[in-house]
């Protein structure tokens, strides 16, 4: 696999889940791991004496944990004998985003694991460094763990724009060893401009160029959601892996207004590969 630095961002509860997984992938890609142990630091509190001493108290107990997640991790990567490492990181949100987006502009995959996912303020962090800041993908655990690496059987989810294409470039190395990959389109526009005369048609003529074993499918949502129709179909298509393009608006629009990607990052139970 193409992946050699891998970045796994963790929270304090559930980490050990998600960085056994981590390492998993990263032994799988004879890869180096790179964790980051996050924490939203507590904004001070100085009304008087004894509410500031009781913030210093909360907020040693926060770095505490932290760096007993740090500890773990580093026994359970050196028992697996992998390269690696591991900072932990306390601060305002600010700039835990422009450290992770650092670190994740030299990694080739960031991961993200429950312990992140189930903290919105944190998923938003780590997505926006990620996907906004670095440009690096992301694969999203699910919350049962389970994830076939490399998968065999994907999803990619088609609306012929940019963060679709890059989605489908940035995960070239996953989908040649697929067994069979399903571009989805769901209420493809056959006009010039949206998704052309034969919606799907061109990034599957791409793909096989690339040895990948192409099947094009156009669904009609029926007035469902779009990230309804994706998990559906591919439950219906027993696919291990969805990938897709992460936020085709602008952060703004998103963050206002949901939308896919947002629904998928905080609800999907499927390992999804995004990129921007």
């Amino acid at each position: 696999m193409s992946f050699k630095t891998i970045l796994a961002v963790v929270g304090e509860h559930g980490a050990n889940a998600d960085i056994a997984k981590a390492i998993e992938l990263t032994i799988e890609s004879d890869a180096h791991l790179s964790i980051m142990v996050i924490g939203t630091a507590l904004q001070p509190i100085t009304s008087d004496y004894p509410v500031a001493t009781a913030w210093l108290e909360q907020r040693q107990e926060e770095i505490k944990a932290l760096v007993n997640v740090k500890t773990a991790a580093e026994a359970l990567c050196s028992q697996n004998a992998i390269s690696f490492d591991i900072d932990h990181f306390y601060d305002d949100n600010f700039i835990l985003q422009s450290n992770i987006g650092v670190r994740a502009m030299y990694a080739d995959l960031v991961i993200l694991g429950n312990s992140v996912r189930r903290e919105r303020g944190l998923r938003r962090l780590v997505v926006s460094a990620a996907a906004f800041d670095a440009r690096t993908p992301i694969l999203l655990i699910p919350s049962n763990g389970n994830i076939t690496f490399p998968p065999k059987n994907v999803l990619l989810a088609w609306n012929s724009r940019a963060e679709s294409a890059t989605a489908a470039k940035d995960a070239l190395d996953i989908l040649k060893r697929a067994d069979a990959v399903h571009v989805v389109l769901v209420d493809p526009d056959g006009a010039y401009f949206k998704n052309g005369g034969e919606p799907g048609a061109d990034v599957a003529a791409f793909l096989s160029r690339h040895g990948i074993k192409v099947v094009v499918e156009q669904l009609a949502s029926g007035g469902r959601a779009t990230e309804d129709i994706l998990t559906q179909h591919a439950l219906e298509t027993g696919c291990d892996m969805i990938v897709m393009g992460a936020y085709g608006h602008s952060r703004l629009h998103e963050r206002i207004f949901g939308g896919v990607t947002a629904t998928l990052l905080e609800s999907s139970d499927f390992p999804i590969f995004m990129a921007r």
